[in-house]
């Protein structure tokens, strides 16, 4: 019997040394493969990434407003509204489309009351803009209002985006209700068929339109 006790103790000391602890197994029974966590799966190739695009949308209205916005208020310290007005109508098409080229992408301003016949809404565009008042009505704020979607199938897929136009104060001498008539007689001059006027400050003039193919 004496001549067991060592062999059993040893047994015994062997047996606890090799036991491990619950939770060491349970990392080891759970732990990833490491092959598994570098695996990378590539998108379809024809994945389209609308939040990036959103993003380039809202630099290009931005570039956009901040230039026209330069423009407009060096006029307006020279020759007030009706200087104002002459550059709107001069430059605001140039600017617009020399972005439109730089981004990749067509810009554009559309409203229900448009002073330039070319900024008339289709119908989906109609149908945004009445999407943003009913917004606007109900509380929201126009600077955080904003639309996208990816339109139509195919090679015929196109990426949309639209952003409200809220009227400033500035905005009122030339959009208002109450005009001069020497901005009223060169508004009937070079847009005989205005329909932009009677806003206050805060209301929705129109709505930016970004729109651009899919496929490029």
């Amino acid at each position: 019997m004496r001549n067991l006790l060592p062999l059993m103790f040893i047994l015994l000391l062997f047996s606890a040394c090799s036991r491990e602890e619950p939770a060491q197994v349970a990392e080891q029974v759970t732990a990833p493969d490491a092959a598994e966590t570098v695996t990378a799966v590539d998108p379809p190739a024809d994945a389209f990434d609308e939040a990036a695009a959103t993003r380039k949308a809202k630099s290009a209205i931005m570039l956009f407003a901040g230039e026209l916005q330069a423009e407009f208020g060096a006029a307006m310290k020279d020759g007030g509204p009706v200087s104002a007005i002459e550059v709107c109508n001069t430059r605001a098409m140039a600017i617009t489309e020399r972005i439109s080229e730089e981004k990749g992408l067509n810009l554009g301003r559309v409203s229900h009351k448009n002073r330039n016949p070319l900024n008339a809404p289709n119908d989906w565009q109609s149908a945004v803009l009445l999407e943003f008042e009913e917004r606007h009505a109900a509380g929201e704020e126009l600077t955080y209002i904003s639309w996208s979607e990816v339109a139509g199938e195919g090679e015929d897929r196109e990426f949309r985006f639209m952003k409200p136009i809220p009227t400033h104060a500035i905005c009122v001498n030339c959009h208002g209700t109450s005009i001069t008539p020497e901005v009223k007689a060169v508004l009937a001059r070079l847009y005989p068929d205005d329909m932009a006027t009677g806003f206050s400050p805060g209301d929705m003039r129109g709505a930016f339109v970004v729109t651009r193919p899919v496929g490029e």
